[in-house]
């Protein structure tokens, strides 16, 4: 018997709907995008343009204006031309995943970096991964040893919280980022170089992590002279990865750098495809996806793993103005801001106090040490508050019993902020020192 759909198609063929065509033509190409017609595709699917001469490159659906579709080319479009066949390879991003990641560098689209053979994974999942209800999320409770003094005393970090590392170019991200990965107690660490100079993916690999901060984590590299959306996918596919281990009931620490190169990336592809620039010229796609991104991190469902994110935060001209910071700010659960007076005074990690926050510290430490901590943030702080005036003579001993208390433990407490990137101190020798200084 033939249902209704076959009846209609018999008796009125005119009404026939013709299947959607497979191929494309490329028509125009404007700066970093590919105009196509004749196909059609979802945002984010995966094409081929194949040119006259068998040249081929992939690209990535970012827009559609009615019957035109923007593509976006993973990289450099020279050799195709007008006419070339477009064709549909991937409707959706998917990426495999699994154990065989450990230990290796890959791409946005997880293939080797690294000059070994593809890693070869039991799972596939989609790259945007998948929301989870907030009432889901587990608590953060337990307190994430990270190696870093001035970190595990001061700014103490729970699993599942997200923070960002806030400074101007050269104060010493990358160094403080191979620390956290070398000393971490975290299971799995999972690190995103998004839109870095390749050579600093190279030395941080092989100078900040070492072989065995190598051992226990995934490199995910996007250099800044690749595709903006292959910069996007790789900063989705280190996000997915992490979901991936913490969905394994693992504890994984995930550090993405930098937070600002994920938002150039989204500029030029917003700006490409006609988005109206806002606040230094971000396009609104911008302050859409980085909360968005924020949100893949934390805690997992009850009874499942954690993800502790670290996104390091360019401060442009060392302005802590910058839109990407005050979004940043906002949407994290603390930051550490690193100070370029320190590190022009060669103290590292260049970590100050003052504008650094972990927001959930009352809840992480007991009454007694997180007295014990707010108590040398605020010797810290007094101390830059009224350095100027103790550097020229002007402040006279006895005029503010604090601020003598401030000026008497300085020294000790630059020495305790202190710390050699090849050495770790672990989170309960870091509380006993911190009990040691603060009870003279």
């Amino acid at each position: 018997m033939l249902d209704f759909g076959q009846v209609v198609e018999q008796r009125l063929p005119h009404l026939r709907v013709p299947p959607p065509e497979r191929t494309g033509t490329l028509v125009r190409l404007v700066g970093l995008t590919l105009e196509t017609r004749g196909i059609m595709a979802p945002v984010g699917a995966c094409c081929e343009v194949v040119g006259q001469h068998g040249h081929r490159i992939e690209a990535e659906v970012v827009g559609f204006n009615d019957k035109t579709l923007f593509l976006m080319p993973f990289t450099d479009p020279v050799g195709v031309g007008p006419g070339d066949m477009v064709r549909i390879l991937h409707r959706s991003s998917q990426v495999a995943l699994g154990s065989a990641l450990l230990g290796r560098v890959i791409d946005g689209r997880g293939q080797p970096l690294d000059g070994k053979p593809a890693p070869v994974c039991e799972e596939t999942l989609a790259l945007m991964g998948k929301p989870l209800n907030p009432m889901e999320r587990g608590p953060i409770e337990h307190v994430l040893d990270v190696g870093v003094k001035a970190i595990n005393g001061v700014l103490t970090v729970g699993q599942g919280q997200r923070i960002g590392l806030v400074a101007g170019s050269g104060v010493g991200k990358s160094v403080l980022l191979g620390m956290l990965t070398r000393f971490t107690k975290a299971d799995i660490v999972v690190i995103g170089l998004i839109g870095e100079r390749g050579r600093e993916v190279q030395a941080f690999i092989s100078e900040s992590l070492g072989e065995e901060g190598l051992a226990k984590s995934v490199v995910v590299a996007a250099p800044a002279n690749v595709s903006p959306v292959m910069r996007l996918k790789a900063t989705h596919m280190t996000h997915v990865i992490a979901e991936y281990f913490r969905d394994q009931g693992m504890n994984v620490l995930m550090l993405c750098d930098s937070l600002t190169r994920v938002a150039h990336a989204q500029r030029e592809i917003g700006l490409a495809i006609g988005e109206p620039p806002t606040a230094k010229g971000y396009p609104p796609s911008v302050f859409a996806l980085l909360p968005n991104l924020i949100e893949r991190g934390g805690v997992g469902r009850q009874g499942h793993g954690s993800i502790t994110a670290i996104y390091t935060v360019l401060a442009e001209g060392d302005d802590a103005n910058d839109p990407i910071v005050d979004i940043a700010r906002a949407s994290l659960d603390g930051q550490v801001m690193l100070s370029r007076k320190l590190a022009d005074a060669a103290h590292y990690p260049a970590i100050d106090l003052t504008g650094s926050i972990s927001r959930l510290m009352q809840s992480l430490l007991g009454p007694d040490d997180l007295k014990m901590s707010n108590r040398l943030r605020r010797m810290w702080t007094l101390y830059q508050q009224n350095l100027d005036l103790i550097q020229v003579g002007a402040y006279e001993r006895g005029s503010n019993p604090e601020l003598d208390e401030a000026i008497h433990l300085h020294d000790r407490i630059v020495n305790f902020l202190r710390q050699d990137m090849h050495e770790g101190k672990d989170y309960e020798a870091t509380r006993s020192e911190l009990r040691q200084l603060m009870a003279h």
